[in-house]
């Protein structure tokens, strides 16, 4: 095996005391594999609405300032002076970013020798970079075949889905609603529901949306921008039985909206009316923040009703070890199908600091994902 570089490149992002986040890219020493770790060189990363809440936090993306270098771009964008008091934990701190990725093992510690050159995919908060050390036991080897690209999304979106559908069936639900389903995340979870034979409701915002969803077999769509969206998404309830739902948008009136179309559907069985509403259980959990807003809840649902939040990792210390890796052998199994993830663009290091890539993928459009390629026009310390 080729001797391995002693440094490489890694994304950081630091807020300044003068109100702006600065992304950076800096040389830091590549790490040695302890025992039971490996080095992974890392050729595939996904931009993940997560990593942008740290990569870029509240910034004015329009505000973008580059200097340094065409080789070694520093960017600088503005924080609105409103969200500085929140983010004071984070001054000064140089952030490495990355939620997950994928490349090939090219170095391990004593016990984790088998996956030398092996392809495999890990969660690392730092995968950003074009190396980065990993406890064995937290890689996924993707099958022969399975390019890092096509594994690189094999955590963060695919165990979302997976777990989706387990809390709906630890709640005693037996369907589920879904908002800005034609996501990548969205069309996967389609996928999934439609294999697993769980009734799914999807809400999207646009008329072309829903179409896509159609095509690829969704059978309940409903459109929130059309005037007859509530009708339509009792009905689709009603077909389905839906009480429970993850919100990706957070902010403004959906969250309610489904909950009082919940309501309609339960109040339609009858029986001897009460002031306090159905006794069927409403459940809206937000797991996103693509309307950053206040989450406006107009009480017509009874009491039987919750909102709360629902998150990867909190799901997967819950669901134990075992339970987690049965759910990634299965993503392994299907990373090509059900769990596969598509890309509007792949970027190198370099170029995910370019103003105009900054802007495409911090718009968070609906089917638009991004994809950070480390090793790409870049050479190794």
């Amino acid at each position: 095996m080729a001797e391995l570089a002693k440094t490489g490149l890694a994304m950081r992002t630091q807020l300044t005391a003068a109100g702006e986040i600065e992304l950076s890219l800096q040389e830091v020493p590549v790490p040695s594999p302890g025992p039971g770790e490996v080095l992974i060189r890392v050729e595939a990363a996904p931009i993940n609405p997560s990593d942008l809440g740290l990569l870029l936090g509240p910034a004015d993306v329009s505000s973008a300032a580059v200097s340094g270098t065409a080789e070694r771009p520093v960017v600088r964008l503005k924080v609105p002076e409103r969200f500085m008091p929140a983010l004071q934990a984070r001054v000064g701190q140089a952030l490495p970013v990355g939620n997950e990725g994928a490349g090939v093992v090219v170095a391990a510690g004593a016990g984790a020798e088998a996956l030398l050159g092996k392809t495999v995919a890990t969660l690392g908060r730092a995968m950003y970079a074009q190396y980065f050390c990993a406890r064995s036991a937290d890689c996924l080897v993707l099958d022969e075949g399975v390019t890092a690209a096509e594994g690189a999304s094999a955590f963060v979106n695919p165990l979302t889905a997976l777990g989706m559908v387990e809390t709906m069936r630890s709640e005693g639900h037996k369907a589920l609603v879904h908002t800005a389903a034609a996501s990548n995340l969205g069309q996967m979870l389609n996928r999934l529901c439609q294999a697993d034979g769980v009734p799914l409701v999807n809400i999207v915002r646009k008329p072309e949306q829903a179409e896509l969803l159609r095509s690829q077999g969704a059978r309940h769509v409903c459109v929130s921008s059309e005037p007859g969206f509530m009708g339509d998404l009792v009905e689709a309830l009603a077909a389905t039985g839906a009480t429970i739902a993850f919100d990706a948008i957070g902010g403004g009136k959906l969250a309610s909206q489904i909950l009082t179309a919940m309501e309609a559907v339960a109040n339609r069985a009858g029986g001897e009316y009460s002031r306090y509403g159905s006794t069927t259980h409403k459940q809206v959990y937000i797991y996103g923040g693509l309307d950053t807003g206040p989450t406006e809840l107009t009480r017509g649902y009874g009491f039987a009703w919750g909102v709360g939040g629902w998150l990867l990792t909190p799901f997967l210390q819950k669901a134990g070890p075992e339970r987690a890796a049965q759910l990634q052998a299965r993503v392994a199994a299907e990373i090509k199908t059900t769990f596969a993830s598509r890309y509007t663009g792949e970027l190198s290091l370099v170029e995910a600091l370019r103003p105009e890539s900054l802007a495409a993928y911090n718009r968070r459009a609906t089917g638009e994902k991004y994809l950070i390629a480390p090793q790409k026009g870049l050479a190794s310390g």
